[in-house]
């Protein structure tokens, strides 16, 4: 909305849905629209369905005003977030408010077609239990870099097969439906942003479990940069840190030497048997001292990476997600590193904290971006304008 332009349907939808507006009233007042007019639109946005009157607001000197709301309707959109061994699936109405969620096992060895075809099948069971809706999008976040500019998948370091494949498009081809992709970093850092009331303007989220990754929101903003993989920390070298070696063909980058699986691996040369990171979250409660031992290392090499990123961006929140998010001794070495290594002005009024929007996160996170895609005020008066051209 310009200052020289008058505000669409969509414009007022957009305003009641970020919340700057609860009423006709606050609509006229933030846009400058007569009362008349601001009553036509919004009788129009409730007739097709996107918005409601959802009772009597408290009175400021007349009438009680008619308080309005996104519709939550019979359309739902799914979101998908996508780990190594799992996927979690949440159904989301208009409104963002979640009705139904699922976790199923899976396998990213077993390649991008029949992946997501299973997470298709799995999506539309789900959906089953809740009759009369109706999937209009479908959104999925995914465990490697993703290029902003075509959603292409990036090398990522943990899915043989998918290097290079446009998840977007197969995801469309698939359901028929509309689809938006990110990575889970990404999208676990907007899923942060939506639960905190996207009052935390300035927000470092890092995913922390298998792998290693980060989401930067900027102004209230997701921050991509160029390509889309700003905040991609897996691949920074830590001095004197172990010569293992990275698919990227470096040594000591961050996500061999600090993530979940560099800690199973590290536990199984100790001689320790262990599967997966549940197990060495297990030894972990249990006092396991070699366990506490590598999750803290892995903590405090963690920190080092994210102290830079403190000092340079000075953020109000550092939000930590993930599985190693759960165990305290990774926590403390986060901590102990950030406030060893950071300037006393960054972190005296820093926030760090385990994730507030929890193991839904994610795919709240890119649901959200979905809606905000389906909903946008152009698509809107567009809709508008082809219903009253059918009427016409």
């Amino acid at each position: 909305m310009t200052a020289t332009s008058t505000p669409t349907a969509g414009e007022l939808f957009r305003l009641v849905q970020n919340g700057r507006a609860e009423s006709r009233a606050d609509l006229s007042r933030l846009t400058g629209l007569s009362a008349s007019t601001v009553a036509l639109r919004v009788e129009e946005l409730i007739a097709h369905g996107y918005l409601e009157e959802t009772g009597r607001g408290a009175s400021k000197g007349g009438r009680r005003p008619r308080m309005l709301a996104v519709s939550a309707g019979e359309t739902i959109v799914a979101a998908v977030d996508l780990g190594e061994r799992h996927m979690t699936i949440v159904l989301m109405n208009r409104r963002g408010e979640v009705l139904a969620d699922s976790n199923q096992p899976l396998s990213l060895l077993d390649g991008p077609q029949r992946v997501l075809a299973d997470v298709w099948d799995k999506v539309q069971e789900l959906a089953g239990e809740l009759p009369g809706t109706r999937i209009e999008g479908i959104a999925m976040s995914l465990p490697g870099p993703v290029d902003s500019r075509d959603g292409r998948l990036l090398a990522p370091m943990r899915m043989p097969g998918w290097n290079g494949i446009v998840v977007a498009d197969l995801l469309r081809d698939i359901t028929g439906l509309p689809a938006h992709v990110d990575n889970d970093a990404n999208a676990m850092a907007m899923g942060e942003f939506v639960e905190r009331g996207q009052s935390v303007n300035e927000l470092v989220f890092v995913k922390a479990g298998s792998g290693i990754g980060c989401g930067v929101i900027v102004g209230g903003e997701l921050y991509r940069g160029y390509r889309g993989v700003a905040g991609d920390i897996s691949h920074v070298a830590l001095a004197g840190a172990p010569p293992v070696i990275c698919s990227c063909g470096r040594v000591g980058c961050l996500d061999v030497v600090a993530s979940g699986a560099a800690i199973v691996d590290a536990l199984r040369e100790s001689g320790i048997a262990v599967d997966h990171l549940e197990d060495v979250l297990a030894l972990a409660a249990d006092a396991h001292p070699r366990a506490t031992g590598l999750l803290r290392e892995a903590g405090q090499r963690t920190g080092e990476v994210l102290a830079t990123i403190i000092n340079f961006f000075n953020p109000r929140v550092l939000a930590i997600g993930g599985q190693l998010a759960t165990a305290d001794a990774f926590i403390a070495g986060v901590r102990q590193a950030i406030y060893t290594l950071c300037l006393p002005m960054s972190t005296d009024l820093l926030e760090i904290s385990v994730s507030a929007a929890g193991p839904l996160g994610g795919a709240r996170g890119v649901g959200d971006a979905l809606l905000a895609a389906l909903l946008e005020p152009e698509r809107i008066d567009r809709d508008l304008k082809d219903a009253s051209s059918k009427i016409e």
